[in-house]
């Protein structure tokens, strides 16, 4: 699947917090490039700022200095109105908790990204419905977040996150709100769209059995980011 072509390039990423006469550096001179196609797993310990080099990645939080491309842009040189662009188009993100709008149905869940990328309505829902379909849930289109299983829930928003068929999805312990068989079934569902449909995934998570099965695994420890050789 990986062709060459660099879809993530973090450069160079450092993040410091100042509040008042107190300096903490949570980021510092993390780099690395992810090729489409290749999955990466991105571990450590509780507080090392995991969450918020995900967050920089994704153009949601600010960097210190450094940069981030996503598909080729430096995020710091595009508008927010550009950068929201380039992650409608370009980024999914898939989180613990699977933020679902409620008072929408699973299809009307997915069309979403769609929709504000400009698809019209009829393929918006026609994408949606193939991609549920994929997932397991033709038979919950209709149905709202609030009855929907957690499982159901998660595999519905890893649709969102896909229906645009970005460059790369983000994913910030997506699995960490389910039990162990609706994980394994979620990171299965995912692993394969991966093999077919060529997105990159950035994984952020303790599960070590998940990060094991990526083709990358970086670790954070005092804010620096090291690749992990992984065994034979």
């Amino acid at each position: 699947m990986n062709n060459g072509e660099i879809v993530l390039r973090a450069a160079h990423v450092t993040k410091t917090y100042q509040e008042g006469k107190l300096r903490t550096e949570v980021l510092r001179d993390a780099s690395f490039e992810l090729r489409r196609g290749e999955t990466m797993a991105i571990v450590g310990a509780s507080g090392t700022g995991k969450s918020t080099l995900l967050h920089i990645l994704g153009g949601l939080d600010t960097l210190s200095s450094g940069e981030v491309e996503v598909a080729g842009r430096a995020l710091s040189k595009l508008s927010d109105r550009e950068r929201g662009r380039e992650r409608n188009r370009s980024l999914g993100f898939i989180y613990q908790f699977h933020h679902l709008l409620p008072e929408f149905t699973a299809l009307e869940n997915v069309c979403m990204p769609l929709l504000i990328g400009g698809v019209a309505i009829a393929e918006a829902r026609k994408r949606a419905s193939a991609l549920l379909d994929r997932v397991g849930l033709s038979a919950r289109l209709e149905h709202k977040p609030g009855e929907l299983s957690g499982g159901e829930r998660q595999r519905c928003a890893v649709a969102r996150a896909l229906v645009t068929r970005p460059a790369c999805v983000l994913g910030d312990e997506l699995t960490g709100n389910l039990d162990e068989d609706n994980a394994a079934q979620v990171y299965a569902l995912m692993l394969e769209l991966n093999r077919e449909i060529g997105t990159s995934f950035v994984l952020v998570t303790h599960d070590h059995v998940l990060a094991r099965r990526m083709d990358r695994v970086l670790e954070l420890r005092a804010g620096e980011l090291h690749e992990i050789a992984k065994k034979a």
